[in-house]
């Protein structure tokens, strides 16, 4: 029989140079002693078909405090819990039980039952969405990584969340939620958080302004809401905890359209922006695009005839949008450096889309300041948008027909007129840019007499 280990001996025990395996008077029960120093419990011992097994029971509790509930497969355990542990697996394995299949049954249940712990906490919930939400399109979201981001999970450019785990932004939701079970999540929660966004900011993001932002609450309620709907319709929740909660009210309808006197300043100001921003604004009052869809426009996307096609995945109603661009949009297309390689327009380093929007607009509108200054004028705020808003407002004043507003505009046609007039009015598109172009360059020629006088 074994001689029995004692609390010195097996602190005494440690790093060798090779791996030690002690016996204690227990059945079966040894000390491992690994070649790194590590020590654990294992049992040695006999299935009921004679195959000998191994059954580690965990690693050596050397704070020599006892717990006071029973020891527990694998968690650390002193000498006096490691002998409890083995004589109770010796006493099943002596009513006939094979404990190596009992425990690995076991083992794979608490570990089933932890993944769907984790996967109904917040953070991994909130991953979940992000990985199998999808529209009606069958696509992700067109701004799936900047909802995630004001939930507090972060996918760098390129990432793909099927196969890679997002950076939890500290402070976050995601963070400080992040072992939180969603059914414990409840009004009271998302009217807290939303009212915080809306006046401190989201949770672990830095701000852009200081004051009150009702924009910031209603995105961060929305994107909770979207979350929690997609989890109860697949019955992980019973009720959408964001429902009928409060969130802050949408912005007034916008009109503002640049006048003639400020479209011919906007144009000189252009000027002076660093390619290809000004190229690119110029073109965004041209054609009436949204500016994320023209700004990823590629060379493959125009024919030899200049019309732009613009397949349903990169356009923001998923409707294929066919745009005649007018001689000018062409011209000006045509004076930006292609590089070879490149496959987009407006292309910045590495063949990335222009995105420093911002700092573009900001010199945009210090330059136009300027020349409104020279002439007397003051120039309202406005907004890249706003451009979209000139062009079509530019085409009512010239008398071109609503419905052919719309086809520019790529909007979707409401009621019966959507369902049955599918013609896609290339021909009338292609006449009412032109009379359009025509106008900015009469503006513009005007502007030029008057400054040469």
């Amino acid at each position: 029989m074994a001689k029995g280990l004692t609390t010195a001996a097996v602190l005494k025990y440690g790093a060798e140079t090779k791996r030690l395996e002690i016996p204690d008077s227990t059945t079966g029960l040894h000390l491992i002693v690994q070649i790194s120093g590590s020590k654990s419990w294992a049992l040695r011992f006999r299935r009921p078909d004679g195959r000998p097994a191994k059954l580690t029971l965990g690693p050596v509790d050397l704070t020599g405090r006892e717990a006071a509930d029973g020891p527990v497969l694998g968690a650390p355990l002193t000498l006096g819990q490691a002998r409890e542990l083995a004589n109770r697996i010796n006493r099943e394995r002596a009513r006939g039980l094979d404990v190596i299949e009992f425990y690995k049954a076991e083992n794979s249940r608490k570990r089933t039952a932890a993944a769907a712990e984790a996967a109904n906490a917040f953070a991994g919930a909130s991953r979940d969405y992000f990985i199998h939400h999808r529209t009606k399109w069958g696509e992700r979201p067109r701004r799936w990584r900047d909802d995630a981001r004001l939930l507090g999970l972060r996918w760098s450019p390129g990432d793909d969340p099927d196969s890679i785990e997002p950076e939890i932004i500290k402070g976050s939701l995601a963070d400080v939620w992040a072992s939180r079970p969603v059914k414990q999540i409840d009004a009271h929660d998302i009217i807290t958080v939303v009212e915080d966004a809306t006046r401190n900011g989201i949770p672990g993001l830095e701000r852009a302004n200081q004051g009150s932002s009702p924009a910031r609450g209603r995105k961060m309620h929305a994107v909770l809401s979207g979350l929690f709907r997609w989890l109860q319709q697949r019955r992980r929740i019973t009720a959408n905890p964001c429902a009928g909660v409060w969130r802050p009210g949408p912005p007034p309808s916008r009109d503002r359209v640049l006048s003639d006197d400020e479209i011919r300043i906007f144009w000189r100001a252009c000027e002076v922006l660093r390619a290809p921003y000004g190229q690119l604004f110029k073109f965004l009052l041209m054609t009436g695009c949204r500016r994320d869809e023209a700004s990823k426009i590629e060379y493959a996307e125009i024919d030899e005839t200049g019309l732009l096609t613009l397949p349903p995945s990169r356009t923001k109603n998923h409707i294929k949008h066919e745009l005649p661009l007018p001689e000018m949009a062409i011209e000006l297309l045509n004076s930006l450096p292609r590089i070879e390689g490149r496959s987009l327009v407006f292309c910045v380093a590495r063949n990335r889309p222009p995105q420093d929007f911002t700092r573009a607009k900001t010199a945009l509108d210090e330059e136009m300041k300027r020349l409104a200054s020279l002439e007397g004028r003051a120039i309202k705020p406005w907004r890249i948008h706003d451009l979209r808003r000139t062009c079509a407002s530019g085409l009512q004043s010239l008398n071109v027909r609503y419905e052919i507003v719309e086809r520019v505009l790529n909007h979707i046609i409401p009621g019966v007129a959507g369902v049955y007039q599918r013609s896609l009015m290339t021909e009338e598109k292609a006449g009412a840019l032109q009379r359009w172009v025509n106008h900015i360059q009469e503006l513009l020629s005007e502007a030029r007499a008057k400054r040469h006088r």
